[in-house]
């Protein structure tokens, strides 16, 4: 399917139709992905010792200075798929240059930042003694690979604008099948360790993060780029900065609230840290719908507002939320009976095992729940109104979770599953926010029209 006719089927084709069509690619690159994080995982819990622990306590700072790259890549796509839902190609381009360029040099300077500031930050939060080397080892590395994580959401970012979300898939299946050749040739053949498992990711995602930018010069390309889309443009950079920026601070101060979240687990001992990685792992295989249909109705919400049709951009909504529903019902039912002997093969310490059977179990009841969330997520970064994102991100984590599992670890009787319920609880709140702020219409005003810039152009 070409350009023209991806865009002509977002925009009039049957909504569940292109629902599935465009969030099935998304649901297998995530699929890929969970499988490797959870290959991942089995491997590193094979070095002696709980290195799992230690890639866990520290994977939140990753995702905050991943957070930063993030956002800016989903204003990317908004930006662009307004532009295409506008037929303004030119402006589509300009955005997907000056996107490769910021994200590059951002990369550059945070990844820098991370690497000095990590062993400060990893005895701040508590790790010591071999929780801080495995920590150590697995951070200074994927610090120093940041730029290889922001050039693949660049390239991401740039064709899930279009609609195109099977050249993501293929790149992401290859980075992954590479990585998971590495990991064991690195942890114990090469015997790195903890230090391997980090090496192979950045080498897997930098080998087809440089591929996928390179392609997107190509002539076979339908938005291709010039190198000219490189050099600085100020207006086209301030929009991406401008809309990016709620989305990279919500994502990033999501990212430190798991860095706190971590240091509470760190207090109730290495077995609910390591319960609370390998739930979260498993769990995530579930939510892959969710995510692959928030991520697509994404790109149709703003391709439709770009072309001035906010009631399908509505019944994209709805149909997204009967489709993710049914999808996180009959995934967790179905995994819900083996939720232990799941556990178990990650684990053999039965403490992890009935702590992490307990957070399993209890995530996959309020599962929908975070079906809403993605959603309502996917609907304010589509239509640019990422203020709106922030609020959820941020307020679901600091507002809500962070208090709640304080107080609860504070009263008799909860310990550890202080935190399984206050995600729940969270969860629930958020999702009733994220409602009301649905039901305002705010998102309903494209941003490519909001102010006067060179990008309100398109509309003249």
């Amino acid at each position: 399917m070409d350009f023209l006719q991806k865009r002509e089927m977002i925009l009039k084709g049957k909504m569940t139709k292109v629902i599935m069509v465009l969030s099935l690619p998304i649901m297998l690159n995530n699929f890929i992905h969970t499988i490797y994080n959870l290959t991942d995982t089995f491997f590193v819990s094979k070095i002696p010792g709980n290195a799992v622990a230690g890639v866990q306590f520290v994977w939140p700072l990753i995702f905050l200075m991943s957070a930063f790259g993030m956002g800016m890549a989903q204003a990317t796509s908004s930006i662009i798929a307004q532009y295409i839902g506008a037929h303004d190609k030119h402006r589509a381009r300009q955005t997907a240059g000056q996107s490769i360029s910021f994200l590059f040099m951002l990369s550059l300077v945070l990844g820098v930042l991370g690497f000095l500031g990590a062993p400060a930050i990893i005895r701040w939060m508590g790790g010591t003694g071999e929780l801080y080397e495995n920590a150590y080892a697995y951070l200074s590395v994927m610090f120093l690979g940041l730029p290889t994580t922001f050039l693949i959401n660049a390239y991401n970012a740039i064709k899930q604008g279009q609609g195109d979300m099977m050249s993501p898939l293929i790149l992401g299946g290859l980075s992954v099948g590479l990585n998971i050749i590495l990991d064991p040739i690195f942890i114990f053949v090469l015997d790195l360790g903890v230090w391997g498992a980090a090496l192979a990711t950045v080498i897997a995602t930098g080998v087809f993060a440089v591929y996928g930018i390179a392609t997107t010069f190509s002539a076979k390309q339908s938005l291709k780029l010039e190198f000219s889309d490189l050099k600085f443009n100020r207006e086209v950079l301030t929009k991406i900065i401008e809309i990016g920026l709620p989305s990279s601070t919500g994502q990033a101060t999501t990212a430190f609230g798991f860095t706190i979240l971590n240091v509470f687990l760190v207090s109730f001992g290495e077995v609910t840290l390591t319960a609370f990685a390998i739930g979260n792992r498993v769990s995530s295989l579930i939510m892959m719908p969710a995510m692959g249909i928030g991520s697509a109705l994404a790109t149709i919400v703003g391709q439709n507002l770009g072309a001035d049709n906010v009631k399908r951009a509505k019944e994209a909504v709805k149909s997204s939320t009967y489709l993710s529903t049914a999808f996180l019902v009959i995934g967790g039912l179905a995994m819900l009976p083996f939720s232990r002997q799941i556990v178990m093969a990650f684990s053999q310490d039965l403490a992890v095992i009935d702590s992490g059977t307990e957070y399993l179990n209890m995530i996959i009841y309020s599962i929908p729940l975070m079906g809403y969330f993605q959603i309502l997520v996917g609907v304010f970064q589509g239509s640019g109104h990422t203020l709106s994102a922030m609020v959820l991100m941020m307020g679901r984590l600091w507002g809500l979770r962070i208090p709640m599992v304080y107080a609860l670890s504070k009263l008799d009787g909860f310990g550890p599953s202080s935190i399984w319920y206050a995600m729940i609880v969270s969860n629930l709140i958020i999702c009733l926010i994220g409602l009301g702020i649905y039901l305002t219409g705010r998102w309903e005003h494209k941003i490519i029209k909001e102010k006067k810039s060179v990008i309100e152009e398109v509309a003249v």
